[in-house]
């Protein structure tokens, strides 16, 4: 389990479990967040105008953020050499 220290390493890790494939308020983000022990306050909402993972979409106040493309693990060099 990956632990997260900032808001936006919980967002990745989110990301990174398909919790943004359909478009979340920031009520169920920091719902979720919170589900998870994570309470950043307003650094989450910051962290989603921020991600550049992420679209915003709707007017202020009811704005839905949605993942622009899937999340895919880039294989690394020492996870390649590893493998061979």
């Amino acid at each position: 389990m990956k632990i997260a220290k900032t808001a936006p390493d919980a967002l990745k890790i989110l990301w990174q479990n398909k919790f943004f494939i359909k478009g979340k308020t920031l009520n169920e983000v920091e719902e979720e967040l919170h589900n998870k022990g994570y309470n950043f306050g307003d650094a989450t909402r910051k962290a989603l105008e921020r991600a550049d993972f992420l679209l915003s979409q709707g007017k202020r106040g009811d704005r839905k953020f949605l993942q622009k493309y899937p999340y895919i693990e880039e294989e690394t060099d020492a996870k390649r050499k590893r493998n061979e």
